[in-house]
């Protein structure tokens, strides 16, 4: 792990108890005096601090010193990805995070099942714990679009990931994408986008949702 997240990263005093406390003292077991990096994943300092006392049920930290520190990616992505099976979405997440893509917004097409209900802070829960394994200082932005066309009137740079013959390749000036969802877009909605960029793998097989998203996500930034 590569720092523990509090969002009280900065004060002079940090109390840890909870969740960060169990992690610290009963699976690390740490003792006083150790210093322990700590982000708050709002600003791009690493936070020192020295544990000064241990309780049963908590610990007293002091700051000891900070560092600027900027672990980013190079390039920016805003992904678009309409809504498949929250549990795809929570297992996909560490890798779009670890990649670097910028901010997911979510979006229900037409083939998404509208009983899949998007739980933000659940999966901001997730991406804090991502960010703590590797290392990314800031944390990624996910919001929920109102639908498809009010995405596509909005973002007039969109590019479409779907069945084309201009192949995404590495040198692809991309910076938001639209991926589908489970069984693809609709004839509806390819109507909607048919005047945007369109863009497709070099491959015969067919990717799920989650497969397509992590692959795009990696040609663009990786």
């Amino acid at each position: 792990m590569e720092f523990v997240y509090h969002c009280d990263s900065s004060k002079d005093i940090l109390t840890i108890e909870g969740e960060i406390y169990n992690y610290l003292f009963k699976a690390r077991r740490e003792r006083v005096g150790k210093i322990i990096p700590f982000r708050n994943l709002k600003d791009s300092f690493l936070y020192f601090y020295k544990i000064e006392d241990i309780t049963k049920k908590r610990a007293t930290l002091t700051l000891v010193h900070k560092e600027y520190k900027v672990k980013e990616p190079k390039r920016d992505l805003h992904l678009f990805w309409c809504v498949v099976d929250p549990k795809v979405i929570q297992s996909t997440l560490p890798m779009l995070n670890e990649i670097g893509v910028e901010k997911i917004t979510f979006v229900y097409c037409e083939r998404s099942q509208k009983n899949f209900k998007i739980r933000l802070e659940k999966l901001r829960k997730i991406l804090i714990n991502s960010s703590q394994q590797c290392g990314r200082s800031s944390l990624m932005e996910l919001e929920i679009a109102k639908d498809l066309k009010d995405v596509i009137e909005k973002n007039s740079n969109l590019t479409i990931l779907d069945f084309s013959k201009n192949k995404a390749n590495f040198y692809d000036n991309i910076e938001k994408v639209l991926v589908g969802p489970e069984g693809g877009f609709s004839s509806n909605e390819r109507e909607l986008f048919k005047e945007l960029k369109i863009v497709g793998f070099d491959s015969e097989l067919i990717l799920r949702s989650e497969s397509a998203a992590v692959a795009i996500a990696s040609k663009v930034l990786l």
